[in-house]
């Protein structure tokens, strides 16, 4: 079998399963292989009754002491429940809509069940336990067990049986990483990384194999990176813009002075536009530090050397709103823009005359989303490119520009700001500019950071806000239940049951709603949209709304499992919020009371400076947050995290300058060409195979 058969190949997979594998982006074996565990579960030896810890899995070899019996709550819903008892004392043990389970459970003898513990009434009680024969338990205990990301149909252990039997029939690959460089940076071979990722014999293993695949992820991304800086250090700009006397005019007539970090951007991206190579440039600021008056000046430059200037959003709300604003300021202060806008949603009529506008020129402002790049959008006279927030202009998405005869300034716009030691890597194709200066009459979010006692206030806080005429956000970390068991983590919240138990806590007036990514594209822009008309009060979503919506009116947002996330992604959900005039609330609902976690959290509290935040989030990583924590931002590798994973980011780079080096220049004794040789055939052809990889 080889990587690239459709993950029908398998043995049991079935095209009804199939499908269920596509909606996780899971079509060939490859890609069932990288579909890593996001957690894992620890199964611990057996524990007396007398030693259970609520909230905690744990596993008892108990008697059963009472019958079990089945109540019914009500239409759908049955509870059953028994007693058992060693000899360190009782505890209750409780099945939801389980009643056939009494069938398999008989009074007087010992099983053992292990589940998750529950303080209730004072009582300890071990929700919905799974029996376990004494042979399954020997074979677990102490072993890590994978958690997969799943989708409703296909269960944790049906890809782990897939996972197990794609890695046994498996042919050999050759591993590209050098030898050598294995050797210098301590990393897994190939083979054994991608097999004990998912199957560790313990924590150690998992770590070592862990770190390979991170290894590997950064190592192809600043490649490519390397690649791109070639790139545009070869690209000559062959029509220098003049500086124009109107661009200090328009900012002499705003209503608001720029600060001292505006001005100074904008001194930059001026003169990349008159120089003689082409601007390859990224804006990093918090959001609010004024970024997008900037781009309007750098369009107005564009426009007033009689050339067109385009600006990609990451969706289309927010390139609507960017349209909107664009409009507003042409006739407010009677600007030459003739904006035209380009996105997937409008009729074909309206795309027509929109691609009309663009390829004849009379329209010099072109605001859109990825649509812009489409084979059949052709320019007049494209110089200037501007993507906002998580777009990076990769090589795919340069080569499309170029075949069309185009080579157009860049100006990337981030709203993630990146500890400056990162950035330089990440962003080494690019010139960095910071804003790191608000404007001074920007009211600061207010933050708390609270345990889940708070909830409740919350709501009512939500309600009076809503009330009030202005909307909220809630962030869950899951889009739906997942029943089985996680290891020793708090269950974590979810959108589509958090909707309904929202809809039920706040009063029948406050218009409740659900947004997350595994809808399809039409139903997000829908519900985004309706949102931004407040015909939404109140959005509960996952991180999907982190970037690509603005609505100034909300004013609250509250994160639950606040703790599954890093802080450097908290700060950017914060973002969502203070927008506006009104003052605006950041609550950050948290289930654990470890001390580190709660250390974290409150840099938050304490801060409201991106840069600051960032540079905090990667200090106070830990080993233990490698799976717990979300990843954050621009970058997101499937298992690397430009925080938790710094070192290993910086290693990476060594190597890449190294492989990178010798490649271009021809610098590498025969022993290392031949090594390298098969790490640059590996990624010509793992690029070419993932387009959007270069694009992250």
């Amino acid at each position: 079998m080889y990587l690239n058969d459709p993950i029908t190949a398998l043995k049991g997979v079935g095209d009804k399963t199939a499908a269920l594998y596509h909606k996780l982006d899971i079509f060939t074996v490859d890609d069932l292989i990288r579909h890593y565990p996001r957690d894992y579960e620890e199964w611990r030896d057996i524990v007396k009754i007398g030693e259970l810890r609520a909230n905690q899995v744990h596993a008892v070899h108990a008697m059963v002491i009472s019958a079990p019996q089945t109540v019914h709550i009500r239409k759908n819903m049955t509870i059953t429940t028994l007693r058992v008892r060693d000899d360190s004392g009782a505890c209750d043990i409780t099945y939801f809509n389980m009643p056939y389970i009494k069938n398999n459970i008989l009074p007087g003898k010992k099983y053992i069940f292990r589940g998750r513990v529950m303080l209730k009434n004072n009582r300890m009680t071990i929700d919905q336990p799974k029996i376990v024969s004494p042979h399954e338990f020997a074979q677990n205990v102490n072993r890590l067990s994978p958690i997969y990301p799943t989708t409703k149909g296909l269960t944790i252990a049906a890809i782990t049986k897939a996972v197990r039997a794609a890695i046994s029939v498996l042919d050999p690959v050759v591993d590209y990483i050098p030898e050598s460089m294995r050797m210098e940076y301590g990393l897994s071979d190939l083979i054994t990384a991608r097999s004990g990722i998912h199957f560790p014999a313990d924590r150690e293993m998992m770590l070592a194999c862990r770190k390979r695949i991170v290894f590997e992820e950064f190592l192809f991304f600043i490649v490519s990176v390397m690649i791109l800086k070639d790139m545009a250090a070869q690209e000559i700009n062959d029509a220098p813009m003049m500086r124009i006397d109107a661009c200090q005019d328009l900012i002499g007539r705003l209503p608001y002075e720029l600060t001292n970090a505006q001005k100074r951007v904008w001194a930059q991206i001026e003169t990349d536009l008159c120089s003689s190579h082409l601007m390859n440039r990224l804006i990093q600021g918090d959001v609010g530090s004024g970024k997008t008056i900037v781009a309007i000046l750098a369009m107005f430059m564009c426009v007033m050397n009689h050339h067109q200037a385009a600006f990609m959003a990451p969706t289309e709300v927010l390139a609507k709103q960017h349209f909107e604003s664009v409009m507003k300021l042409t006739e407010e202060y009677g600007l030459p823009f003739k904006p035209v806008l380009l996105t997937g949603s409008l009729t074909a009529k309206e795309k027509r005359r929109a691609k009309e506008s663009i390829i004849l020129g009379t329209g010099n402002v072109i605001v859109g989303t990825q649509a812009l790049l489409q084979d059949d959008v052709d320019f007049y006279d494209l110089r200037l490119v501007i993507t906002d927030e998580q777009h990076r202009f990769g090589v795919k998405q340069r080569e499309t520009l170029a075949q069309k005869g185009i080579q157009p300034h860049i100006l990337v716009m981030s709203a993630t700001p990146i500890p400056r030691t990162l950035a330089l890597i990440l962003y080494g194709d690019l010139d960095i500019s910071v804003m790191d200066e608000l404007p001074a009459d920007r009211l600061p979010v207010r933050n708390c950071v609270v345990n889940t006692d708070y909830r409740k206030k919350a709501y009512e806080f939500i309600a009076k806000e809503v009330a009030g005429g202005r909307q909220a956000y809630v962030i869950c970390p899951m889009v739906e239940a997942n029943e089985e068991i996680m290891g020793d983590q708090p269950v974590l919240e979810n959108v589509i049951e958090y909707t309904a138990k929202l809809k039920k806590a706040l009063p029948d007036t406050v218009r409740v709603e659900y947004l997350h990514g595994q809808m399809n594209p039409k139903a997000k822009n829908y519900v985004m949209e309706e949102y931004a008309a407040h015909h939404i009060d109140v959005l509960v979503s996952t991180t999907v709304i982190e970037v690509g919506i603005n609505v100034p009116n909300a004013t609250v947002m509250l994160v639950e499992n606040a703790e599954r996330f890093g802080l450097a992604q908290l700060h950017q959900l914060r973002g969502r919020v203070g927008r506006g005039a009104e003052q605006s609330y950041c609550i950050f609902i948290t289930t654990s009371s470890q001390n580190d976690t709660m250390e974290r959290l409150q840099v938050l509290n304490k801060s409201n400076d991106g840069f600051f935040i960032s540079s905090e989030d990667m200090r106070l990583r830990g080993p233990g947050d490698l799976f717990g924590i979300r990843q954050s931002g621009q970058f997101e590798f499937q298992l690397g995290d430009i925080y938790q994973d710094a070192a290993i980011l910086q290693d990476a780079q060594v190597c890449a300058a190294k492989l990178y080096d010798a490649y271009i220049h021809d610098r590498a004794s025969t022993d290392e060409a031949h090594e390298y040789y098969a790490f640059w055939k590996y990624y010509e052809e793992y690029v070419n195979s993932n387009v959007d990889f270069i694009n992250i």
